[in-house]
C-alpha cells in the first residue's frame, strides 16, 4: 500500500473533457491530458485490501493493487509488466471498458471509487511513449498452427498469445483492415485506430500473419482451414443485429446501429462512401432505438455530422441516479450512465416502445409512432400516452443476437447453445475436433473486456491440446468435408 492515508487525503478525479464544441467539431478522442502527478496521487488511493473484489469485478483479473502502487512510487516500468501480465490490450480497455473493477472497488461502498481506468490507462500510454512494449517472438517454435477466424478483442489476444507459446499462427478478417468492432464498430472519438494498429505492429513483428478481406465459408472455404492448420479458433463475434420487427420497417431510411457506425469509421480512414449507400445525419431529425453503449455511439457520430436533432428512445424505466438496492456492491450496479456522447447534445427518453413507422409517396420514413409503457415484464402501455414523432433516419441500436450462422458455422457443423451461440465447453472446445470458440461468438454479445479475457483463456486451451498431440497433424481426417 503506498500511502496508508492516501484514500483519506486524495479525491478521486479524472482528466477533464474536451469542451462539447470542439470535440464535435472533430472526430479524436474526447480527454485532455492528465498530469503525471495527479496519475500517482490517483493510485495512492488504492486500500491495497486484503480481500481485492477489484479482481473478481474484473474479467482477465487484473492485479490491480499491485500496479497502483508502483505508479504510486513512480516504478511505470514494473507497472506495465504487471498489468501486460493479465491483459493484452490495456490501452483498448483503458479507453472503452465500462470498468466492472471500480464497482467491484471496496473504496466504493462510502466513497468514490479509485480511478482504475485512468491508471490503467496512463501505464500503457506512458509505456509506449516510452519505448517499453516491443515484440516479444516465442523463443523456439513448436511446428503447429493455428487459424484464428476473426480480428477484434478474442482473436487477437488468442493470436497473440499462441504466437508467443511458438505456435505458427494466422489470423483471417473478412473486412479490408485488421481490428474487427474496435476497427468499425467502435468510434474514432472513443478508441482512435492509431492506438489499434501500432499493437497490430508489434504482432506483426512476432510473427502472426493476418490476412484481411477473408471471410471464412464465402470467399475462403472452411475446408482449407482444416486443411492447413492444427486447430482453429472461432472469434467472429456476435454480429446478427436484433431487428423491430413492426409495420413500416421496410422503409428506407430505417438502418441497423452497425451499417451506420462502420461508414463513418471508413471516412476517418480516408475511404469513399459510395453516395448512393451512404448513411448520414446531417441536417437529419434523427432517431435512436436504444439506450445502450451503441445507442451512445450512434448519438455522438450523429451529432459530429451535424444531425438537426437526434432522439434516444429505451423501452425500459430510466434507472436510478445512484446504485439500485437490487445490485448492491459488489455487483455491476444498475444506475444512470451519462456518456460523453450524451453531454453532447440529444434527447433521452425512457419507458417508450416504437409501435409502427409511417412515411411519404417515395418510401421514406417520415414518422415513428410510440406509446409509452410501464415496467418490465409486461411493458404494459399507459392509456393515451401514444405519441408521433417526425424522423428523416432511424438507427435500430437493440442489440445482438448472436454469430451469423449462415456460411462458416453452418459448414463446420459444430453444436449451437439455446441462444444460438457456438456451444464450446469449459476448455472452449466446440462439438468438432480440434475447433474453439471465444469471444462474442460463444458467450454472446459482451464487452471488450470479457473477449479479451476468453481469447486468452481459449489460446491456453488450444496450447494444451496441442501439446497432448504426439505429431504435428491437419484437422482433415479428424472433421467432416
Amino acid at each position: 500500500m503506498g500511502k496508508v492515508t492516501g484514500f483519506l487525503e486524495i479525491q478521486r478525479e479524472q482528466p477533464q473533457r474536451r469542451k462539447v464544441e470542439d470535440r464535435l467539431r472533430d472526430w479524436k478522442e474526447i480527454y485532455e491530458p492528465f498530469p503525471d502527478e495527479k496519475q500517482r496521487e490517483q493510485g495512492a488511493r488504492c486500500m491495497d485490501c486484503g480481500v481485492p473484489f477489484c479482481h473478481t469485478g474484473c474479467p482477465v483479473n487484473n492485479l490491480i493493487p499491485d500496479w497502483n502502487d508502483l505508479v504510486y512510487n513512480g516504478r511505470w516500468e514494473g507497472a506495465i509488466r504487471r498489468l501486460h501480465a493479465t491483459n493484452n490490450f490495456p490501452e483498448f480497455t483503458g479507453r472503452i471498458c465500462p470498468a466492472p473493477c471500480e464497482a467491484a472497488c471496496v473504496l466504493a461502498i462510502t466513497e468514490p471509487a479509485v480511478s482504475i481506468k485512468l491508471i490503467e490507462r496512463s501505464i500503457v500510454d506512458r509505456a509506449w511513449e516510452a519505448g517499453w512494449i516491443q515484440p516479444e517472438p516465442p523463443e523456439r517454435e513448436t511446428g503447429r498452427s493455428v487459424a484464428v477466424v476473426g480480428s477484434g478483442p478474442a482473436g487477437l489476444a488468442a493470436a497473440q498469445q499462441l504466437r508467443r507459446a511458438g505456435h505458427s499462427v494466422t489470423v483471417y478478417e473478412k473486412n479490408d483492415r485488421i481490428g474487427g468492432l474496435l476497427r468499425y464498430g467502435i468510434p474514432n472519438f472513443k478508441l482512435e485506430k492509431h492506438v489499434l494498429d501500432r499493437r497490430i505492429a508489434q504482432m506483426r513483428a512476432e510473427g502472426v500473419r493476418f490476412v484481411p478481406n477473408a471471410h471464412v465459408g464465402v470467399n475462403v472455404p472452411v475446408q482449407s482451414l482444416l486443411d492447413e492448420s492444427d486447430a482453429v479458433l472461432l472469434a467472429g463475434g456476435s454480429e446478427r443485429p436484433r431487428d423491430l420487427a413492426i409495420p413500416g420497417r421496410e422503409l428506407k431510411g430505417i438502418h441497423f446501429a452497425m451499417e451506420f457506425l462502420p461508414q463513418q469509421n471508413r471516412r476517418c480512414e480516408g475511404d469513399a462512401i459510395d453516395p448512393s449507400l451512404a448513411i448520414l445525419a446531417e441536417g437529419k431529425r434523427v432517431i435512436i432505438l436504444g439506450g445502450g453503449d451503441t445507442g451512445a455511439d450512434c448519438l455522438g457520430t450523429s451529432l459530429r455530422q451535424h444531425a438537426k436533432i437526434v432522439h434516444q428512445f429505451e423501452i425500459m424505466p430510466k434507472p436510478p441516479e445512484q446504485r439500485a438496492a437490487s445490485t448492491p456492491w459488489p455487483m455491476w450496479p444498475l444506475q444512470l450512465r451519462t456518456e460523453s456522447s450524451h453531454e453532447e447534445g440529444g434527447i433521452r427518453d425512457w419507458g417508450i416502445n416504437s409501435v409502427r413507422f409511417s412515411g411519404d409517396a417515395q418510401g421514406r420514413v417520415t414518422h415513428l409512432h410510440a406509446v409509452r409503457v410501464g415496467p418490465p415484464p409486461s411493458f404494459t402501455p399507459v392509456a393515451g400516452s401514444e405519441f408521433s414523432i417526425e424522423t428523416d433516419l432511424v438507427l435500430l441500436a437493440l442489440g445482438f443476437l448472436g454469430p451469423v450462422q449462415a456460411g462458416m458455422v453452418e459448414q463446420l457443423g459444430v453444436k449451437l447453445d439455446g441462444r444460438g451461440n457456438v456451444a464450446a465447453d469449459e476448455s472452449y472446445a466446440t462439438s468438432v475436433e480440434g475447433v474453439f470458440a471465444a469471444g462474442d461468438m460463444r458467450r454472446g454479445q459482451s464487452l471488450v473486456v470479457w473477449a479479451i479475457a476468453e481469447g486468452r483463456k481459449a489460446a491456453a486451451s488450444i496450447d494444451r491440446y496441442l501439446a497432448a498431440k504426439p505429431e504435428p497433424q491437419s484437422l482433415r481426417q479428424r472433421v467432416l468435408v
